[in-house]
C-alpha cells in the first residue's frame, strides 16, 4: 500500500487542475509514441498491471485488443479496473503484492505494466524480486513497460532532498514518493535476464505553467531517446525485453 497522502501539501496548493492537466495529456501521447517503438500495439495479447490503481494504463493497452490482468495489494481497485472494462472482456483482478504473485503462471503475458508503481514499492522493499517476477511471467520476446519518476532531472533531485530531510508530506504530500536512478533501474532489469532500453518520457513538470511545458515538449522528441539524454528526464520510460525463444 502507498503511504498516507496528505493533500493540503505545498505543491499541490499552487497547482492549477489545468495546468497538471496539460502535463498528463503529454505524458499519455508520449507513453504511446514510445511504447509503440517497441510491441505492436494494435495486435494485442495479455498484459499484467502492477499496481494498477485507478489508472491501469487502458490508453496503451485498451480491450478488445488487450487481456488485462489488474494487480492491486488493493483488492478494491483490481477488481474495479475489471469491472470498468469495455466493452465486457474477461479480464482478471488479481490482487497481492508485487513480488510475490506467485500464483501467476510462468510464461503468460506478453507485457508487464509499472506505471508509476515502481518508485512506490522501492520506498518499502528492494525492486529485484519485482523485476524476477516480471522476467518468470514473461513470455520469450515480452516486454516490461515501467514509467517512473527519474533521480538525475533536478525536480527528481530536489524531491529526493525534500525526502530525506524528513519534508516528503509537506512538500509534495507523501513520503513515498521516491524518485529512481536511471541506472539503477537499468541494472536491475539487467540483472533479472532482460535487455533494457531507456527514453526520457519528458523533461517538463506538472507543475510548471502551460506555457512552460509546451516550450519543452519538442526537446522531448529531440534529446529523449539518445543515449546520454535519456537518463535526465523528469519521467523516465523503460522497456526491458526478455529474450526470445531459441530457434533449434
Amino acid at each position: 500500500m502507498s503511504e498516507e497522502y496528505e493533500p493540503d501539501n505545498l505543491l499541490d496548493r499552487r497547482s492549477r487542475p489545468a495546468t497538471l492537466q496539460v502535463h498528463y495529456d503529454w505524458m499519455e501521447q508520449r507513453e504511446r509514441e514510445l511504447v509503440s517503438r517497441h510491441v505492436d500495439l494494435a495486435a494485442g495479447g495479455e498484459v499484467l498491471s502492477v499496481g494498477c490503481g485507478w489508472h491501469p494504463g487502458r490508453h496503451l493497452f485498451p480491450a478488445p485488443a488487450w487481456r488485462m490482468t489488474a494487480n492491486d495489494v488493493d483488492a478494491a481497485r483490481a477488481h474495479w479496473v475489471v469491472e470498468q472494462a469495455r466493452p465486457p472482456r474477461a479480464d482478471v483482478a488479481a490482487p497481492g503484492r508485487a513480488g510475490e504473485l506467485h500464483d501467476l503462471p510462468e510464461g503468460s503475458f506478453d507485457v508487464v505494466l509499472y506505471r508509476l508503481v515502481l518508485h512506490h514499492i522501492v520506498f518499502q522493499q528492494p525492486l529485484d524480486a519485482v523485476f524476477a517476477e516480471a522476467a518468470r511471467v514473461l513470455r520469450p520476446g515480452g516486454v516490461v513497460v515501467a514509467v517512473e519518476p527519474g533521480l538525475w532531472h533536478p525536480v527528481g533531485a530536489a524531491l529526493a532532498v525534500a525526502n530525506r530531510l524528513g519534508l516528503g508530506s509537506a512538500v509534495h504530500g507523501t513520503p513515498d514518493d521516491v524518485p529512481l536512478s536511471p541506472r539503477a533501474l537499468v541494472n536491475q532489469a539487467r540483472r533479472a535476464g532482460l535487455e533494457p532500453t531507456l527514453h526520457a518520457l519528458t523533461y517538463s513538470w506538472r507543475r510548471m505553467a502551460p506555457r512552460m511545458q509546451r516550450a519543452l515538449h519538442p526537446l522531448d522528441r529531440r534529446v529523449g531517446s539518445r543515449a546520454v539524454g535519456a537518463a535526465f528526464g523528469h519521467t523516465l520510460l523503460m522497456v526491458a525485453r526478455s529474450p526470445a525463444a531459441e530457434v533449434r
